[in-house]
């Protein structure tokens, strides 16, 4: 199977999971506008920061602990996706080279949200009980509240490089 694969219509037990992947997909084109405005790369890691510890974090929790599980940890994709999460995980908190590792967070958080998507998840639900995907929603118990960040950065005008 190929990264390309059709995504199955998703358990409704996993739909909150899917909606975090659709706000991380947005995270991914909001480093993009920031870097093609030229904003302040300072602002473009406040939020990277911000969205990693107020979502991501819980939300790899969640996936690792119930989602993964269901699969089992010897299982390719999981090593594969468990794998990916502690990429991440490093670049999210890379200090010192902040423009390369958001460059690297936008590329690899897309392929990985599209990996689990189009991939990984299909798996799921296919060998996943409908015990084990309520234990999921019922973990799941919180909405990805992307809109509470007040520097729109993204959305701005672009500015000149330097400013």
């Amino acid at each position: 199977m190929t990264d390309q694969a059709k995504p199955l219509k998703r358990d409704p037990h996993l739909k909150a999971v899917s909606r975090d992947h659709h706000h991380g997909l947005l995270l991914c084109w909001k480093i993009r506008e920031g870097f093609k405005r030229n904003i302040d790369i300072e602002r473009i890691k406040r939020y990277a920061d911000w969205f990693w510890t107020s979502h991501l974090v819980d939300h790899f929790a969640i996936e690792e602990k119930y989602i993964f599980s269901i699969l089992g940890d010897e299982n390719e994709l999981v090593k594969r996706a468990r794998s990916e999460h502690r990429r991440l995980k490093r670049l999210f908190s890379d200090d010192t080279e902040v423009w390369r590792s958001l460059n690297l967070i936008e590329e690899e958080l897309d392929k990985h949200i599209r990996f689990e998507e189009r991939i990984l998840f299909n798996e799921v639900q296919k060998v996943a009980t409908a015990e084990q995907l309520a234990l999921v929603d019922k973990h799941h118990n919180h909405d990805t509240h992307c809109e509470d960040w007040e520097d729109e950065f993204w959305v701005g005008p672009t500015s000149p490089v330097g400013n």
